[in-house]
């Protein structure tokens, strides 16, 4: 087992927060089922061949073009698909969030291209990771870690056969030259097994979990900010079930430079401006506002540290 380390101290100015740890970790083969792998022999798709795209290329530039101009070359009929564009530059962490909130949405046998790859050109390994239903197309950097985590099953091989790849192959856009063509042979259905060999020691890290400081005390951390300016943490109800009762007895949440005191149940529950906590739609705690950009209120942002404290000696106070 090979252990990579990108642990920073929290507020340095490091790309990286002091959460993420990242593992390379080797998965036994007894522990795993052989999953159904997607394939010619099963038939035609019911829809036209789909292919998601996500990377962290902006809109900008002609990056996203050349990937599309490729897999559409290979299969015209292909329905390309922009999850993100937008992830956070160089942020693995960031790209594996965007990626598992959203796979699962698309019909059988899609194939998602997912390109945060900040060692491109190195020997960083491009895979394809097969589950029961999707295809996935990505660095072996660890940006699939939370779709390993969320599937049952899971088959990873190391991209090797060169012949699918583009002739040349750049240093430095492994999107256009190896994973794009790779989505879209996939998405014309050549057998996953034609690209390389399974490997079991593909990398994947443990997303940050929130950690007890004491009684009725946690910290959590700040996971990204949305185009809105809420803070999603990476709180779940099953980290604080007391938080999330009909009636929570007193807590207080402390982000930046706010005391939350409330939770609501939809951003529009809250008063004008008011600043609180809400379970949005990725499953975990957000400090949110009410048509009011919570990061900008409480001056918190991507790996603040967010602490909860619960128990009848909470003073009081109000998030607005």
């Amino acid at each position: 087992m090979i252990n990579r380390d990108y642990t920073q101290n929290l507020g340095g100015s490091a790309r990286y927060p002091y959460y993420l740890r990242a593992l390379t970790s080797t998965f036994p083969r007894s522990n795993f089922a052989v999953p159904r792998i997607l394939s010619s022999s099963e038939g035609k798709l019911s829809h036209r061949p789909i292919v998601t795209l996500t990377t962290d290329f902006g809109t900008t530039d002609h990056f996203v073009g050349a990937v599309k101009g490729v897999i559409l070359d290979i299969v015209p009929d292909a329905a390309i698909v922009d999850i993100s564009h937008a992830v956070q530059a160089f942020d693995v962490l960031d790209g594996a969030l965007a990626i598992s909130q959203a796979y699962s949405y698309f019909p059988n046998g899609t194939i998602h291209m997912v390109v945060v790859d900040p060692g491109v050109g190195t020997v960083r390994r491009p895979i394809l990771a097969s589950s029961d239903g999707y295809h996935f197309v990505a660095p072996d950097n660890g940006v699939l870690s939370m779709v390993y985590a969320k599937e049952e099953r899971v088959h990873v091989r190391h991209i090797t056969s060169e012949h699918y790849f583009r002739v040349p192959v750049s240093n430095t856009f492994h999107a256009r030259d190896i994973f794009a063509p790779v989505a879209a042979y996939l998405a014309k259905q050549v057998d996953s097994h034609k690209f390389g060999e399974e490997i079991e020691d593909y990398v994947r890290f443990a997303a940050p979990k929130p950690k007890a400081t004491g009684e009725n005390r946690m910290r959590a951390v700040v996971l990204k900010v949305d185009r809105f300016g809420n803070l999603i943490t990476n709180v779940t109800p099953a980290d604080v079930p007391a938080l999330f009762t009909a009636k929570p007895g007193a807590f207080k949440i402390v982000v930046g430079s706010r005391e939350i005191t409330e939770i609501r149940t939809t951003y529009a529950e809250g008063s004008p401006g008011e600043v609180f906590g809400i379970i949005g739609s990725m499953g975990y705690l957000e400090i949110a506002g009410n048509r009011a950009a919570a990061a900008q209120v409480t001056g918190a942002g991507k790996g603040s540290e967010v602490s909860i404290i619960l128990g009848e000696g909470v003073a009081a106070g109000k998030g607005a």
